[in-house]
């Protein structure tokens, strides 16, 4: 790509570099450790699912036994096979009687390795292929409609209903979106099990559950194939369960994914240690379905001035890119965050705007970049909030951001009715349309204030990047250099569930989805 930006690549390098390194240092330690919850997710990998009498998903029971007994060091699988060469039952059998307190997995007498490793390759493999097909049909669906080329209209739905979040994401397919994102109820990121069955009762957006990603599932593919488009379906992969809900999304054919190596960290004080070996897994499970990762790098203007701190944005993408990499993650699948959030006050903010998002155009130039709408400054005037989120749509199409997660001019007052999503894809779909071609048609002043612009905020990053290489990704969330927000390595929520691996450690699933055909 010609850079309209006039970048430095040696700079784009240098920073590309540090990140590496970044991601290469913390990834020593991620290899070293476990957590509760990646053995929660292999329990799920291995087909145990559904809840004890007492409502506790039976993943956690299964978990909770090993953990207790002081076994999770060397990993689930290998509790879970050897129990069933011991006992002949299949891992849900074997859970349901965990459960009832009729099996201590940490006490039956351990078999041969190799044989368990048999045992549980079996099983593993199944879920592998099961996984496979599920990219296949999505495959299928998109190889007989075709693939939109432009930017993905991106639509939210948040009732707390299943049922009716299928409604209003029927509807909102019909308008015209592209990617449905059912919000995720507030507070689930911080449950440290998932919830089970289809829920009806959830405020400011609705459960996350393999039930619901089911539910949504087959009504967007029923409207899909009546509008002859297919229909992405995203939700959150975020938080203390973060490899679960991705395992679920690859089960039940989730297409885009929530999922950042950072935000839990700083935005919902989760502890670094849990959340940086939790990322790992549960990205090597979303490059293997397919699935298009979102990062949450916009987030960071929401605590912090926008153009002050814009380089700690691009610092992010770029340490995101590479943790992803590592997890086996394409670019392809990689949508990069960033939002259009400056103060709409600001002289010339508008090529403020233009430049930082065509930074991120040039610099990640095959990744589905996520660009997000203005919401810190929109302040219930709803003509002015439908005139920002023009100028958001103009900068998305200049630019060619791939999803775009679309304004509404009833952000500040109140949750989006159907109506206000018509308004807000008639708005898009005029500027998309309208202005199709105009970015390859312009080119920008040399030395002008979009080049500048883009030259500054590219160094800062790359300076920032450096610092962290020498201090350490751990150190540096300590100081606070990302958002303004200091978290502890000891700090925060889950750290309890951390477990060093010992000798023998056995996770199947890391294996076959890194090492198989993509």
């Amino acid at each position: 790509m010609k850079s309209k930006l006039n970048l430095n690549w040696e700079v784009v390098d240098r920073a590309r570099e540090s990140a590496r390194k970044i991601a290469e240092d913390t990834q020593v330690f991620i290899d070293r450790h476990t957590t509760v919850t990646v053995e929660r997710t292999v329990c799920r990998l291995l087909g145990i699912d559904d809840v004890d009498e007492f409502g506790v998903p039976l993943p956690n029971v299964v978990v909770d036994n090993i953990k207790k007994g002081n076994g999770l060091g060397i990993g689930a699988a290998k509790f879970i096979g050897n129990a069933m060469i011991e006992t002949g039952l299949n891992p849900q059998e074997i859970a349901e009687k965990v459960s009832k307190g009729e099996i201590d997995l940490t006490k039956l007498p351990m078999h041969d390795e190799f044989e368990i490793k048999m045992a549980i390759n079996k099983i593993a493999t199944e879920m592998v292929n099961k996984i496979k097909a599920n990219r296949k049909v999505r495959e299928d669906y998109l190889a007989e409609f075709g693939d939109k080329k432009g930017p993905y209209l991106y639509l939210i739905v948040a009732t707390g209903n299943i049922y009716e979040d299928i409604t209003q994401a029927v509807a909102a397919a019909k308008q015209g979106a592209d990617v449905i994102a059912v919000i995720r109820t507030t507070g689930q990121s911080l449950l440290d099990y998932v919830p089970y069955g289809a829920t009806t009762e959830g405020f400011g957006g609705t459960m996350a559950t393999q039930e619901n990603f089911r539910l949504m599932r087959k009504a967007l593919d029923e409207v899909g194939e009546e509008l002859g488009r297919y229909i992405r379906l995203c939700n959150y992969c975020s938080g203390l369960c973060m490899p679960e809900i991705a395992a679920m999304g690859a089960i039940e054919r989730l297409d885009v994914m929530l999922n950042d190596a950072l935000y839990g960290i700083l935005f919902r004080d989760i502890n670094m240690q849990r959340t940086l070996v939790d990322q790992y897994f549960s990205r090597v499970i979303n490059g293997f379905a397919g699935v298009i990762i979102n990062t949450g790098e916009d987030n960071y203007l929401t605590t912090s001035d926008a153009i002050e701190e814009a380089h700690t944005v691009l610092a992010s993408q770029f340490i995101n890119e590479q943790f992803a990499l590592f997890a086996g993650l394409p670019e392809e699948q990689q949508g990069l965050g960033h939002a259009f959030e400056m103060n709409p006050e600001t002289e010339n903010g508008f090529l403020l705007e233009l430049a930082q998002a065509q930074m991120a155009r040039e610099i990640f130039p095959k990744a589905p970049l996520k660009y997000m709408p203005p919401t810190k400054f929109m302040t219930g005037n709803i003509f002015r909030g439908h005139v920002q989120d023009a100028l958001f749509n103009m900068v998305t199409v200049l630019t060619n951001q791939r999803i775009c997660l679309l304004g509404m001019l009833t952000e500040a007052i109140h949750t989006p009715f159907m109506s206000d999503r018509a308004l807000s894809i008639e708005n898009a779909r005029y500027i998309f349309n309208n202005m199709k071609d105009l970015g390859d048609e312009i080119s920008f002043k040399e030395g002008g204030i979009i080049q500048k612009r883009a030259d500054e905020v590219l160094n800062k990053a790359a300076d920032l990047l450096c610092e962290i290489e020498k201090e350490g990704l751990f150190k540096t969330l300590e100081q606070g250099k990302f958002a303004g927000i200091r978290r502890p390595i000891d700090g925060g929520k889950g750290l309890d569930g951390v477990v060093e691996k010992e000798n023998g450690y056995f996770n199947p699933f890391i294996e076959l989805m890194l090492g198989g055909d993509r």
